[in-house]
C-alpha cells in the first residue's frame, strides 16, 4: 500500500467489516486521530480501542467516499458516514476527513462532522420494521 489514495480507499472500505483490529493494520503506531469536538487520540492501540467501542455501540458503520483528492501524502475525502443504532434505520452523517499517509500507513487522521447534526440525525431515525413471518 504505497499510494496514499489507495491506502485511504482500502481503509474506508474496511469499516463495513466492523473489525477494529483490521483498521489497525492501516495505522502507523504513532497515529494521531481527531474527531472534531472529541479529545485527540494518540497511538494505534488507543485508536483501535476507540473503534472497538464504536462498533459495539452502532449496528452499522459504513463510510462512503463522495470525492477524494490526493496530493502526495495528503488525502482529503468528502464522506458520508452511515451509522445505525441497534434496531434503528441508518443515519447519513456528512463528514470531511484529512489523512496523512507515510510508508503505507495513516499517521494523521482528522474527521470533521457537525456533532449536533449527527446526534439529531441519529435521534430522528425510525425503528427497523419487524420481520414478517
Amino acid at each position: 500500500m504505497s499510494d496514499a489514495g489507495e491506502t485511504v480507499r482500502q481503509f474506508v472500505a474496511s469499516f463495513e467489516q466492523r473489525d477494529a483490529d483490521l483498521l489497525g493494520t492501516f495505522l502507523d503506531d504513532a497515529i494521531v486521530f481527531s474527531n472534531h469536538g472529541d479529545p485527540e487520540v494518540r497511538g494505534k492501540e488507543n485508536v483501535v480501542q476507540v473503534w472497538k467501542r464504536v462498533f459495539t455501540t452502532f449496528a452499522q458503520v459504513r463510510f462512503e467516499t463522495i470525492h477524494q483528492a490526493v496530493n502526495g501524502a495528503i488525502v482529503l475525502a468528502e464522506q458520508i458516514h452511515h451509522l445505525a443504532l441497534p434496531g434503528r434505520e441508518s443515519a447519513a452523517i456528512p463528514n470531511m476527513a484529512t489523512y496523512e499517509v507515510r510508508n503505507g500507513r495513516i499517521v494523521l487522521w482528522h474527521d470533521y462532522s457537525d456533532g449536533q447534526s449527527a446526534r439529531e440525525a441519529l435521534n430522528a431515525t425510525k425503528p427497523l420494521a419487524a420481520p414478517q413471518s
